[in-house]
C-alpha cells in the first residue's frame, strides 16, 4: 500500500472540511490555498470524493463544498480504500484467497506476514475518524508557545 498524492490531498481536504462542519460551506479556492493543492487537481479530487459520498456541494454565489456526513461517520480507512484502492501491502494479502496470480499462495511463507501487516494497517486506519482528527487538529492550532 502506498498513499498517493491524490489520497493524501483527499484526506487533508476531508479534514479541513471537518473543521468547518455545520458552520459553512468552503469555496474551492480557499481549500486550494489553505491546503496548497493546485485548483485543477483539487477539482478532480472533490468530484471523486463527491462520487464516493464523502463530500457534497452547494451551487451558486454562496456555494462551496461541505462534508456529506458527520466527521464521526467518516473513517480514514474508508477514504484511503475509495481513493487509492486496497490497503494490502501486496496483492495476495487479501483474506478471502481470491488472488490467482501466484501458484504457491497456499504454501507461501511470506503470505502470513503480509496478512499481519495488512491487518495491522486496517486496525489503525479503520478506527480513526475525522472527528478525532479534527479535535487533534484544533487542539494543535490552539496551542501557543510563549517565550
Amino acid at each position: 500500500m502506498q498513499i498517493t498524492y491524490k489520497g493524501d490531498y483527499s484526506l487533508k481536504t476531508i479534514l479541513y472540511l471537518a473543521t468547518q462542519h455545520n458552520k459553512r460551506v468552503v469555496k474551492i479556492h480557499e481549500l486550494a490555498d489553505k491546503l496548497d493543492i493546485p485548483v485543477k487537481f483539487l477539482e478532480q479530487i472533490l468530484l471523486e470524493l463527491k462520487r464516493g459520498g464523502f463530500v457534497d456541494s452547494k451551487r451558486g454565489i454562496k456555494g462551496g463544498y461541505y462534508l456529506a456526513k458527520p466527521p464521526k461517520d467518516i473513517r480514514v480507512g474508508d477514504v484511503i480504500r475509495f481513493v487509492d484502492g486496497p490497503i494490502e501491502p501486496i496483492a495476495c494479502a487479501n483474506k478471502n484467497k481470491t488472488y490467482r496470480g501466484c501458484r504457491d499462495i497456499n504454501k507461501c511463507v511470506f503470505r502470513g506476514m503480509w496478512l499481519k501487516v495488512a491487518e495491522s494497517i486496517s486496525n489503525v486506519v479503520d478506527k480513526v475518524t475525522f472527528d478525532e482528527l479534527r479535535n487533534k487538529y484544533q487542539q494543535a492550532e490552539s496551542f501557543n508557545y510563549y517565550i
